[in-house]
């Protein structure tokens, strides 16, 4: 600090802003390199701050507004106002428009001023922030889970503008979800000219009576988000719109699930999708392929060395080594570790593939009910659910994956890759709780719940997650939560872990 403080120990919060000029300079310098545009300073700052590289950050004239002075974890002053005096005094930067109310009309008399000055500003804001200046009373009015009773966003109406709704085009989504974007005759809002706006799914567009050709308002939610508000005419030459068969990205299958409302495509190699399938297969608990994570996906999709996740299995140290911070030592251990991987047993397998509705239980009870990948592949929606808690919902879902062309394509990979594609279970067909199902609740006092999950299904039982009337035991530890209560309510047979051990050792 270039002044002198009292204080020992400080600590200073605030808010990092780009102002409407930078934001704007910004998005011309990415016009330039050929990159995306930002949408707006809020995402354009919050993006500067989590890149890698310092100096791009720097770049980006970031400005950072002080708002709390904490000494040892605490305010330093008796007031806010007189924390935001001190800071001035320090020399950080303090908003400068800030102002000590007395009274609630002269709060909502700020508030309507910088309504109608708001443009003026050369930041963007959706409202004003109103707190409580005393500290003691800040401490008696306390905090709610979410945030301080003694402060509260007093938001401004988003401003509205009427355009004509050009087109309407489909993004897909890092989920495969399909998102329908309607194109629009430009207009400024708010000082930005808005010509995109999401129309989140078809269930909106019905709900808003939408057509392409028609005449619309138009707002930016929380002055970000451009958002159709609704329909004020309708077009002469209206022309439906309906979600594709088809993905627009890979021409995979689109699919929509009974009771969602979003369409999806279902090619876990899509290429809008891809690198987030690719996170999943090696994610710990599936694959666990460690060393595979956000950075390293990046770069090998952006630099076209994974077009599909099978091609984790071709990659060479040659192309590991030309990516950024990747030396010989991280380029073999990555590669040891996806050598590795293919000893998984099957059931995380068919986990990493990423199937709707299959998490690592449902991949266990399809692996031990078929046997193979080929069996699963072959079976018919109703085949399907003879595997454990496998319902109609499920075996659709992994219907429609394995008859998808793309995924076979994959699927074959997967396999010469030399990838698990036979299970031979280990649970016993027989054993002292075959036939009985188990719930597990609570904290145990030797077990933990996975050792006690092992034990039962060593013994040839079942762990279910759910309480129903076909639960056989429900194992209760301390702090039993709703499973309890629900068992009670069955009439159902609970047991501590002592006597679970004991059924396990009397068979």
């Amino acid at each position: 600090l270039s002044v002198e403080t009292d204080l020992d120990d400080l600590e200073v919060r605030g808010e990092i802003v780009m102002n409407r000029k930078a934001f704007e300079r910004l998005n011309l310098d990415r016009d330039e390199k050929g990159l995306s545009r930002f949408a707006n300073p809020r995402n354009a700052a919050a993006g500067s701050l989590r890149v890698l590289e310092p100096q791009i950050t720097a770049s980006r004239r970031l400005e950072y507004y002080t708002y709390f002075l904490l000494t040892e974890g605490r305010p330093a002053m008796a007031s806010h106002w007189a924390s935001l005096e001190e800071l001035v005094r320090l020399g950080f930067k303090v908003n400068s428009h800030r102002r000590l109310c007395h009274t609630v009309d002269e709060v909502l008399a700020f508030c309507a001023d910088w309504e109608e000055r708001r443009e003026q500003l050369p930041y963007e804001i959706d409202g004003v922030v109103v707190k409580i200046d005393s500290v003691a009373q800040q401490r008696q009015l306390g905090f709610t889970a979410k945030a301080p009773r003694w402060a509260i966003a007093y938001k401004y109406p988003a401003r509205q503008a009427k355009t004509t709704v050009l087109g309407i085009e489909v993004q897909v989504g890092r989920t495969g979800a399909l998102t329908p974007v309607a194109v629009l005759d430009p207009r400024e809002v708010g000082g930005v000219t808005v010509a995109r706006a999401t129309l989140h799914n078809e269930d909106e567009i019905e709900r808003l009576g939408l057509q392409v050709g028609d005449e619309v308002v138009i707002e930016r939610s929380g002055d970000v988000i451009p958002k159709v508000v609704r329909v004020s005419a309708q077009g002469s030459k209206r022309i439906p719109f309906k979600i594709p068969d088809q993905c627009p990205i890979c021409g995979g299958a689109v699919v929509r699930e009974e009771g969602e409302a979003a369409s999806r495509c279902i090619n876990i190699n899509c290429p809008a999708r891809l690198k987030e399938s690719i996170l999943h297969f090696a994610s710990r608990g599936v694959m666990n392929i460690d060393g595979v994570g956000d950075a390293l996906v990046d770069q090998l999709v952006d630099r076209g060395l994974a077009e599909s996740v099978a091609d984790l299995y071709t990659l060479t140290s040659d192309q590991l080594l030309i990516l950024d911070r990747m030396g010989p030592k991280s380029a073999a251990n990555i590669l040891r570790n996806i050598e590795n991987s293919k000893r998984n047993p099957m059931p995380r397998v068919i986990g990493a593939l990423g199937i709707r509705f299959v998490g690592e239980r449902t991949a266990v009870f399809l692996a031990e009910a078929f046997g193979s990948m080929d069996a699963i592949a072959a079976a018919s929606v109703d085949e399907l659910q003879r595997a454990e808690e496998v319902g109609p919902k499920v075996a659709e879902s992994v219907f429609r994956f394995f008859h998808e062309p793309h995924n076979r394509e994959l699927l074959d990979r997967l396999r010469d890759a030399g990838l698990q594609f036979t299970y031979a279970s280990s649970r016993p067909k027989g054993g002292p709780l075959h036939g009985l199902t188990f719930v597990l609740t609570g904290t145990f006092p030797t077990l933990s719940r996975e050792q006690a999950k092992e034990l039962i299904e060593d013994a040839g039982g079942k762990v279910s997650s759910a309480v129903s009337k076909k639960t056989s035991y429900v194992v209760v530890g301390a702090d039993a939560g709703s499973k309890l209560t629900k068992a009670e309510g069955l009439g159902l047979r609970i047991i501590d872990e002592a006597t679970l051990l004991g059924l396990l050792r009397a068979g």
